[in-house]
């Protein structure tokens, strides 16, 4: 083949926002970054919703939005109500780097959500999913553990806060062993086109978006050390990459943005309290969430801020599960499911958040009641009073089709600032001030970032946001290689100077 136009690295930061970048990049903790910015262009660039890993990353890899690919979160619905599984398929639709390869670009990923690598003409480094990595060719792993000195780092476990020094020493080692690991790989294999992905942003983030968020000298010095290694990652990445020669053009792009949450919408709840979904005779845990009232309650005096790092430390012993029962009662999906009357319940909010399925095992939802039902949910849920409910179908804001495991409506509250639920925790659907030992304190936003420069690239000011859904066209047209017809994205080659 001829060789391509000019060769692209991508650099994934997970979560990745100006939000939080900005203050970060004038304190001087990102010079990389900070470089790129100078000598190239910056962008907001808009996710999908929802706003989550899976469905984000390979809207972006592929050029095609969720109702095109199908898939809406990290698992599906199956045929039986109240169950779920993992997406079926990981590659409903050709990635940009599937293309180049069936095109001969030699090309190279690394750490992209995937169950296991497959064979392309480059190498693949599976992430997320598996400790026991299966990389393509499967001597790859041998060679990266060879250059690293370590195990090739797995997807950071659940946050405990009894540990958080570890964890965040865990997430700052994985992120500097990756940069490595990729840095190694560009080396020795001078691959044309390679992505790397860096998924501790996000979980970070999670856990420590209020600390974050002050002003840069009151960030704890941990995690701005953190983000200098992230910085440092994507410099080593990025020099080994360019050493190779040729026309060369980086990008940094996140799946979403991030911001702090606070807030609850329990949608089963709800959906409950609303008579849409119905638990069988004796089975509600009304009367024990006497006690999730008094921890609401304590919350809004202080008491339960005082407390939460105590109680945290309690909750995640082994004794967990049954002291959180009693706290609040059963409180997810799963553990409420076998409760539920099936026969009678028309709705219900599973396996996707933002999600609420019709239980089409209702032999009373006929499709004309089915279509009845959707439309009052939407209006009930966009005239609820105490927060603001957008209602979405998928046909309104995809450009594809393939909704047979889609929800029917899809919810986003208060602009994101209140995350959706799927749990049963608390007797009331809303919960303004949530326990801080039960969940994060960050969660996902629409405005993730993009960053590009290199050679040909023509500095400009930020002209306005731009969707993840056109990298793989920008990426494909700018080495050379036409994108495949029906993209829901288009190419931004022409904002960066890379296109007449």
């Amino acid at each position: 083949m001829t060789p391509p136009v000019r060769r692209f690295l991508i650099l994934g930061l997970d979560g990745g926002t100006f939000d939080l970048l900005d203050p970060l990049m004038e304190a001087g903790d990102l010079p990389f970054l900070t470089s790129m910015v100078n000598r190239g262009v910056r962008a907001p660039l808009t996710s999908v919703y929802p706003a989550k890993t899976i469905p984000a990353w390979y809207s972006l890899a592929t050029g095609r939005d969720p109702g095109e690919l199908g898939i809406y979160g990290f698992t599906e619905p199956t045929a039986t109500p109240g169950e779920s599984k993992l997406v079926s398929t990981f590659r409903p639709a050709e990635a940009m780097w599937d293309r180049l390869s069936r095109q001969g670009v030699k090309v190279g990923v690394v750490n992209f959500p995937l169950l296991s690598g497959y064979p392309l003409h480059g190498f693949v480094v599976p992430g997320m999913f598996s400790e026991q990595t299966v990389t393509y060719p499967r001597e790859l792993r041998a060679e990266i553990e060879g250059t690293i000195g370590a195990p090739y780092p797995h997807e950071l476990p659940v946050y405990r806060e009894r540990d958080r020094a570890g964890w965040l020493d865990r997430a700052t080692r994985n992120v500097v062993q990756r940069g490595q690991s990729a840095a190694a790989l560009a080396g020795h294999h001078r691959p044309d086109f390679l992505f790397a992905l860096f998924r501790e942003t996000d979980r970070v983030e999670h856990q420590f978006w209020p600390e974050m968020s002050r002003p840069v000298d009151q960030i704890p010095n941990d995690l701005r050390e953190f983000w200098r290694s992230v910085d440092a990652a994507c410099r080593q990445v990025d020099a080994a990459f360019r050493a190779a020669g040729g026309p060369a053009v980086t990008l940094v792009v996140s799946d979403h943005g991030h911001g702090e949450i606070r807030s609850d919408f329990l949608t089963n709840r709800w959906l409950t309290n609303e008579g849409y979904l119905v638990l069988r005779e004796g089975a509600d845990v009304s009367g024990r969430n006497l006690i999730a009232r008094m921890i609401l309650w304590s919350q809004r005096l202080g008491l339960g801020r005082l407390l939460a790092k105590p109680v945290a430390n309690v909750l995640e012993s082994g004794r967990a599960e049954r002291i959180s029962n009693l706290l609040s009662g059963a409180a997810s999906f799963e553990q409420m499911a076998e409760r539920i009357d099936w026969k009678r319940t028309v709705a219900f909010s599973y396996p996707v958040p933002e999600g609420i399925y019709l239980n089409l095992r209702n032999p009373e939802l006929t499709p004309d009641r089915r279509t009845a039902v959707v439309a009052e949910i939407r209006r009930r849920l966009e005239a609820y009073p105490d927060a603001r409910i957008e209602v979405l179908e998928p046909k309104e804001i995809y450009h594809g089709h393939a909704f047979g495991r889609a929800p029917e409506l899809l919810i986003r509250v208060d602009e994101m600032r209140t995350e959706p639920r799927m749990d049963f925790s608390y007797p009331e659907p809303l919960i303004r001030d949530r326990p801080e030992f039960f969940y994060g304190c960050g969660t996902h936003r629409m405005n993730g970032i993009l960053i590009g420069a290199g050679d040909g690239v023509r500095p400009g000011p930020d002209d306005g946001p731009l969707s993840l859904l056109d990298v793989a066209p920008t990426v494909l047209e700018g080495m050379g290689v036409a994108a495949p017809p029906g993209l829901s994205g288009q190419s931004f080659g022409r904002r960066l100077g890379l296109a007449a």
